[in-house]
């Protein structure tokens, strides 16, 4: 089968999606790290409590080109995230919202328009950013985890490493779990919470000009702007569609139909009582459910590690469940998952591996970062399957996509007959 890209809905910008032919970004001035430093530690620092302060921090984000940011945040015992504080600087400005005062409809529009927007790991921070905001997925992410992994091959080096390495700065990250809805904040939680802003934007610039002098910042930008869409689809994702969380391959269509519906209703009961899903039923037991099928509650209690609270409280609804969803009839059992590929002949796994190597060497990134595991096992579902092109990870739809369909998807060609045997394709 020809394999031929057919336009795909996605969230990422057309101006994210960029080839290496068409990066022409201009090599900024090499910062002075010591007078950046000096910028940071002279900037004034402000507490928003009230609604009528708010204006003013709106106002600086429109003049102010970039910002950067951090939340802080409680959701130990809840669905939903507490916010309790966001952290904002500005360049000459720290601004810290004290968000359970505030009605921020109107920061979260403003921060769409900023044209940078900095954050260290902002995984959990945009999660709660969709939640809160309702607004489409961002466009104008810079974060400096993913950037460093760029830089250094490290996927996940956290903040205090990276001001660290990149600045020769240490900070103080010991209160990242204390109460941050408690006020008034300590002088400690304080310190820390500014801190977390107060060296991003040196950061940002160190890294900034690291990239482009390797000609990466376009490959970067893009990545981060693919991880925001990803992080608003997480967060979008529907509630039938939860238990591909947790599938595995060697469920079959009966399991599989029992792990949609038991991981659809732990959903809804979360929600609905503003509970974590692991207080509901944690997904050791849910695994118990699926390889154990119980049918009593003697079965439930005995085969499965659900919470014994939870179990008199919800076991014979969820029994219900679980009966339900084995009588599904074939044709409305959710889709089995395909296998990873696996194989004692290596020869397919060491020609995908030369190939990735030799690009990351040609275009200076780390292997890690040029192709995840995740994508390349997606990629080889593609091939094996025969599906078509747009099914590819979005990774590989963006700046990679050039290379992906002339350079590797040729290599694994080659050996499909390989693939589908290790697939366990007939």
């Amino acid at each position: 089968m020809s394999h031929a890209l057919t336009d795909t809905n996605t969230q990422v910008s057309d101006a994210s999606i960029l080839k290496a032919d068409d990066m022409q970004t201009s090599m900024p001035k090499e910062p002075d790290i010591d007078a950046l430093l000096d910028i940071a530690d002279e900037a004034k620092v402000t507490w928003v409590r009230e609604q009528y302060q708010l204006g003013v921090v709106i106002e600086a984000l429109k003049v102010c080109g970039r910002v950067a940011l951090d939340t802080e945040f409680i959701k130990r015992d809840t669905y939903y995230p507490r916010l309790a504080l966001v952290q904002l600087n500005v360049g000459d400005h720290i601004y810290l919202l004290d968000a359970p005062k505030l009605q921020l409809s109107e920061f979260w529009q403003a921060l769409t328009e900023v044209d940078v927007a900095i954050w260290h790991a902002c995984g959990e921070d945009l999660g709660i950013f969709y939640l809160l905001s309702g607004c489409p997925p961002l466009t104008n992410i810079f974060d400096t985890q993913i950037a460093l992994s760029y830089l250094t091959g490290q996927l996940q080096m956290g903040y205090q490493q990276a001001l660290d390495e990149q600045l020769d700065m240490h900070i103080d990250k010991e209160h990242s779990q204390s109460d941050w809805l408690q006020r008034p904040l300590t002088d400690e939680q304080e310190q820390y919470a500014i801190d977390d802003v107060r060296f991003l934007p040196a950061l940002y610039l160190s890294i900034e000009h690291a990239l482009k002098s390797k000609g990466l910042y376009d490959y970067v930008w893009a990545d981060c702007q693919l991880y925001a869409s990803e992080l608003y689809e997480t967060q979008h994702i529907e509630d039938d569609a939860m238990y591909l969380t947790m599938a595995d391959y060697r469920y079959n269509a009966q399991q599989m139909a029992v792990l949609q519906a038991v991981a659809t209703w732990r959903e809804q009961l979360a929600r609905a009582t503003n509970q974590p899903r692991t207080f509901v039923i944690k997904k050791q037991a849910v695994r118990e459910i699926i390889t154990e099928k119980p049918n009593t509650m003697r079965e439930l209690a005995h085969k499965t590690t659900m919470h014994r609270s939870m179990l008199r409280l919800y076991g014979e609804e969820l029994l219900t469940i679980i009966k339900d969803a084995k009588a599904l009839p074939a044709a409305e059992q959710p889709a089995l998952i395909a296998p990873p590929y696996r194989s004692k002949n290596k020869v397919l796994s060491k020609a995908v591996q030369q190939a990735i190597d030799k690009q990351a060497e040609k275009i200076g990134v780390p292997t890690s970062v040029l192709m995840r595991k995740k994508w390349l096992h997606q990629l080889y579902e593609v091939i094996a399957y025969d599906k078509d092109l747009s099914d590819m990870p979005l990774g590989l739809q963006g700046w990679r996509y050039e290379w992906v369909t002339q350079t590797l998807i040729p290599v694994i060609e080659e050996h499909k007959v390989e693939l589908k045997q290790g697939m366990g394709v007939r």
